[in-house]
């Protein structure tokens, strides 16, 4: 039987003081989101981040080829019947599309609820030998209230976690203070009307163990549901977004995908209540084969072990650069049509966008099949698209 609530010792479980109406304004977003099969696409990276992903391909990036980008893959045909839901920056928040219609407009009529990365800059914890925790709570209420009147329903907060077990980290100090801002996050976001999404990033570098990553998940998890247990958050209005609990990318021991996903069931039985409906895992890095090829384990081994029996919840996903790196390579065939304002390959983008989705919407539902996709664990390149 999956763990119902495991929480640190002492959590008290402070009630909810939501209304009824604005519960289920919450879920119904949740339940939306949470579509089996159907992910999260990140699009939230700020300028200074995508920029160099133009420049690397000899794109001169700008404010309109960003925008254009973005209604690409807010337009692209049959990615609505693929994603749910889009993190967007707050720039693009404001944007509007070719033809004047707002950005989050423009998904929310084709069924993608639009979202918010409204989380500011990381701050270096004093004496705490690098570790962080992320900037803008003290003004997120009213940002929210901007973002929800331009058309957003959830918001995400991201608080990475450097792994180094020689050196004690993450330290309890670090772990302690980033959840508690993630609690105070959820619940402020809850009161505006805005679902929540949590994600604690614990970063694949490192040379830790799978057990090592098991153990820090599980204390990382403890403490964030520990803390919104006593904040009140409204757990059945909220989301969790999180790495795939995996060794340090630096280490000597590589893992099979049966391995991993028996790794990130374990974790998740022993720390999320039942009420989280839905996970969406992070890439962290991970290239689209690897990460399709886990999700895919995770979900395959979940059927086997009961289904919601054993895990109840949505375990998909929420990607940003697994996805959309091989669509900025697009740029340098210089045999593709180009859009004539922008000069990028925005068609061709915009089929391997797709192709991209349909591959990680099915690891979502454990149908990674071979035959669908040959050698998806061996790809380094492009990923093919499902048949």
């Amino acid at each position: 039987m999956a763990a119902h609530f495991c929480v640190g010792s002492g959590a008290a479980q402070r009630r909810s003081w939501l209304s009824p109406e604005l519960k289920a304004k919450l879920e119904a977003v949740v339940e939306h989101i949470g579509q089996p099969g159907k992910g999260i696409s990140a699009c939230d990276e700020s300028a200074r981040t995508i920029n160099p992903r133009f420049e690397k391909v000899g794109v001169e990036a700008s404010e309109d080829r960003r925008r254009a980008y973005r209604q690409m893959l807010f337009e692209a045909e049959g990615a609505e019947q693929l994603v749910s839901g889009a993190i967007l920056d707050p720039e693009t928040v404001f944007q509007k599309s070719d033809k004047g219609v707002p950005l989050p407009k423009l998904l929310a009529e084709r069924g993608i609820l639009p979202g918010v990365k409204p989380s500011l800059q990381v701050y270096k914890l004093p004496g705490c030998d690098g570790e962080t925790v992320m900037q803008g709570l003290d003004s997120l209420a009213e940002r929210l209230r901007e973002y929800r009147e331009a058309g957003c329903v959830f918001a995400k907060w991201r608080s990475p976690l450097d792994v180094d077990v020689a050196a004690g980290k993450p330290s309890q100090l670090a772990i302690e203070a980033n959840m508690r801002d993630q609690a105070r996050y959820a619940l402020i976001c809850q009161s505006e009307g805005i679902v929540p999404i949590v994600e604690p990033d614990l970063v694949l570098a490192g040379t830790h163990t799978l057990e090592d990553a098991v153990e820090i998940n599980v204390r990382v998890l403890n403490a964030l549901f520990s803390s919104m247990a006593e904040h009140g958050v409204h757990l059945e209005g909220c989301i969790l977004k999180v790495n795939m609990v995996n060794a340090g990318k630096n280490g000597p021991i590589t893992y099979s995908a049966e391995e991993i996903a028996d790794a990130n069931l374990r974790t998740l039985r022993r720390t999320l209540p039942v009420a989280v409906r839905t996970v969406n895992y992070l890439s962290g890095g991970q290239p689209l084969p690897d990460a399709c090829a886990r999700l895919d384990a995770i979900n395959r081994l979940k059927t086997q072990r009961g289904g919601d029996r054993y895990a109840p919840w949505n375990l998909s996903y929420s990607w940003s650069a697994a996805i959309q790196l091989p669509l900025f390579e697009l740029c340098r065939d210089g045999e593709l049509a180009r859009d004539v304002a922008t000069g990028l390959p925005l068609t061709a983008m915009a089929a391997q966008y797709v192709a991209n989705l349909r591959i990680a919407s099915a690891a979502a539902k454990g149908e990674l099949a071979a035959a669908l996709v040959p050698d998806v664990r061996e790809t380094t390149g492009t990923a093919p698209a499902l048949s």
